[in-house]
């Protein structure tokens, strides 16, 4: 199944303020700032990555049941799916 950022939704929004965790992240132990606050960001943007790829799951499924709805053979099966899920859990 191909990415799309119609696809993505919010996930892409998800990645994107990461993106901006981890930069300020490695900022932050750039400029020696304090272990706890430098864990903290990390963990934000750890988080926020785990999130983005859970939507992504979530709305593949949705898009592959509206493929059946349709009477359309769906781009990945159910296994498929839930292979992709242990790997993000």
């Amino acid at each position: 199944m191909r990415m799309t950022e119609a696809l993505a939704g919010d996930a892409l929004v998800r990645l994107k303020r990461a993106q901006g965790q981890l930069a300020a992240v490695v900022a932050m132990i750039e400029d020696g700032d304090d272990c706890q606050k430098v864990l903290t960001q990390l963990a934000a943007a750890s988080k926020a990555i785990d999130r983005a790829g859970f939507k992504l799951i979530a709305s593949g499924l949705r898009h592959c049941n509206a493929a059946r709805e349709r009477g359309e053979e769906p781009p990945m099966t159910e296994e498929e799916f839930e292979k992709l899920f242990m790997a993000l859990a």
